[in-house]
């Protein structure tokens, strides 16, 4: 028996080691700079700045990243400049993880956060960030594009973040032009924790989902783009009555099948702004708070929504839509609605449905005129009957 188990541990360590190697020899075939060639995965010391001189001494380069935990006490940046840019390639159990002394308020990849630059015809100036799990220790930001056009983040796991992704204001007059897709976010459970930060214009948000977070996605910009984004909150419920899905500063976004779970308020404007918003969902699955809101207008409501559903909860106060101000150029087309609300404000920006007020106001404008007419008719009448 004793062998058997031997024989089996051999073989599973050898499975291990080839796989490993299979990894490695096709990264180093497809011209990849290797890390573990020059520094040691899983050593438990802090090997940023081996990091950052590979970074710094390959430009136009892929950095691979094989399995294992790579120790960081201070941020990696890839350069802007496309002659000096490199692309971050990890393993899909590779792990850039934060030490727990990390300085409050940083990433630990910074995209474009050196040699920054506004390009994109240069060969070079399309780098990006690829797999693996970035890990902040609960103390540390994710990733951030600091500075760059058309910077991409694919299939990238963020886990312990306060802010797990944070979308500067980019370097072609605000715009970054970033293309972000099928990232995992995991916060840290706290007021502060964010899934998502973007401060620059016209980036595109794709296939993402968002937990343990206080607020889902907060953009301070305009012209982006969030199509399958799913932000779920299940922290200790600490200030729950001010948590968001998604808090819009801006106005002019996009948001398409965007779905948002457990949130005391789901999507959020505190301007004018317009906003559209189709096929998104909110849900309720538990009864927290004394009360769930599916939008709320700090201001003015002048976004237009089409095909919404609202799944409330019961033994809660449920909101379809609270108004800050009067007025605004709002549409809401094709609005569904589970559990009781006493609300009605979402009804005067119904399209193609007539309000109870607006059914008085008519009502009122026909008796008028029928009043007008009848008078009318009497005097004609009696002037006639005269003669």
């Amino acid at each position: 028996m004793n062998i058997t188990k031997r024989l089996f541990a051999c073989v599973m360590v050898t499975v291990v080691l080839f796989s490993f190697s299979v990894a490695v020899t096709a990264a180093e075939d497809k011209g990849y700079i290797v890390v573990t060639d020059t520094v040691k995965a899983d050593s438990g010391n802090d090997i940023a700045d081996e990091i950052q001189k590979l970074i710094d001494s390959n430009p136009n380069r892929t950095i691979y990243f094989p399995d294992g935990e790579y120790l960081l006490g201070n941020p990696i940046y890839t350069p802007a400049d496309p002659t000096k840019s490199v692309s971050i390639e990890l393993s899909d159990f590779a792990v850039l993880k934060a030490t727990e002394d990390w300085k409050a308020g940083e990433a630990i990849v910074q995209l474009g956060g050196k040699d920054p630059a506004n390009e994109t015809a240069t060969n070079g100036s399309n780098y990006s960030l690829e797999g693996g799990i970035i890990d902040g220790s609960s103390v540390a930001n994710g990733v951030s594009i600091n500075s760059g056009r058309e910077t991409a983040i694919r299939n990238v796991s963020i886990k312990n973040t306060v802010v797990g992704l944070h979308i500067m204001n980019g370097a072609n007059s605000g715009s970054s032009d970033a293309d972000i897709f099928g990232v995992n976010i995991i916060g840290t459970g706290k007021t502060d924790s964010v899934g998502i930060l973007i401060e620059g214009h016209d980036n595109t948000i794709t296939n993402v989902r968002i937990g343990n977070i206080f607020t889902g996605v907060h953009l301070k910009a305009a012209g982006n783009m969030m199509r399958n984004v799913h932000p779920l909150y299940y922290s200790d419920y600490t200030d729950y009555q001010n948590s968001c899905g998604f808090l819009d500063e801006a106005g002019n976004n996009w948001y398409d099948y965007c779905y948002s779970d457990q949130f005391a308020i789901s999507f959020r404007t505190t301007d004018w702004g317009e906003n559209f918003y189709n096929d998104c969902y909110c849900f309720w699955y538990s009864p927290q708070g004394e009360k769930h809101t599916a939008f709320r207008a700090d201001k003015q409501f002048n976004a237009t929504i089409t095909n919404f559903k609202a799944g409330f909860g019961a033994d809660c106060e449920n909101v379809v839509l609270t108004v800050g101000e009067n007025g605004g150029n709002g549409i809401i087309e094709n609005i569904e609605i589970q559990a009781d609300t006493k609300d009605n404000t979402y009804k005067k920006y119904l399209e193609n449905q007539i309000t109870l007020e607006q059914l008085l106001i008519l009502s009122g404008v026909f008796i008028g005129m029928l009043v007008l007419v009848t008078v009318a008719n009497f005097v004609y009448i009696k002037k006639n009957l005269k003669k």
